[in-house]
């Protein structure tokens, strides 16, 4: 049975945060500030903690799956992975269940026709994504899959591309949520709320991420290191 449910916000929830499988999660999603972390935000969440814990890994999908499966004939009919980090966790939810895995990807890497976002936001660039025509149709529902929600913006995109192939938005999953960017905020409040009611599940609440996660190496460690100068580093990530 999966963990009991807490609730964030309006249409934002998460995993009870006491539970054994999502705290040892938790304990393997370490963050980052901006001198190692390839963009300049205060905590950058590093989801290898968890692709390299098998325990972590498969906790992960089995609580996802365990969710989607308990809402039997109502539940999802599709996991649609955000480039490229949805693609590490939706393809094993999809499989589990039994249902396809649809890739939505950045402009430029899918074949066939493809039905454009348009350009759109992120916290760190302009982007454009794809979703090919015929992945998804009217009267399926869609499980939106990424890493995690941070100004929405890509999250977005998603949603207009499954809405604008008849399909709907069954929930929008991710790992973790960054609040002071207010991502779910935004999804819930664009144009004037058409997805208001489409809850956003994060795995983790970023409350329970403290300071001890903080993985910056001693000051002094360079954020790039050559090949020939690999061997005095070695020591500090043992």
């Amino acid at each position: 049975m999966p963990p009991a449910v807490k609730k964030l916000g309006p249409a934002h929830f998460c995993y009870d945060q006491e539970d054994a499988n999502v705290k040892y999660i938790a304990e393997h999603l370490p963050w980052y500030g901006p001198a190692y972390s390839p963009h300049d935000v205060p905590s950058f969440y590093d989801i290898s903690g968890i692709t390299e814990d098998p325990q972590a890994f498969r906790s992960v999908i089995d609580l996802f799956v365990e969710r989607y499966r308990a809402a039997g004939d109502k539940g999802p009919t599709h996991i649609a992975g955000f480039d490229a980090r949805g693609f590490i966790f939706g393809p094993p939810i999809a499989l589990a269940l039994g249902i396809p895995f649809v890739m939505i990807r950045k402009a430029g890497k899918l074949p066939g026709v493809l039905l454009s976002s348009g350009k759109y936001t992120t916290e760190y660039s302009t982007d454009e994504t794809v979703i090919r025509l015929g992945s998804v149709k009217a009267g399926d529902r869609v499980v939106l899959v990424d890493d995690l929600i941070a100004t929405g913006g890509t999250a977005l995109a998603g949603f207009d591309l499954v809405d604008a192939l008849g399909a709907t938005v069954y929930e929008f999953a991710a790992m973790i949520t960054l609040p002071f960017l207010d991502g779910v905020g935004k999804i819930h409040s664009y144009r004037e709320g058409r997805y208001k009611n489409v809850t956003c599940f994060t795995m983790i609440d970023d409350t329970t991420i403290g300071p001890s996660m903080c993985k910056n190496p001693p000051e002094g460690t360079p954020r790039i290191v050559q090949a020939d100068e690999v061997e005095k580093y070695l020591e500090l990530f043992k």
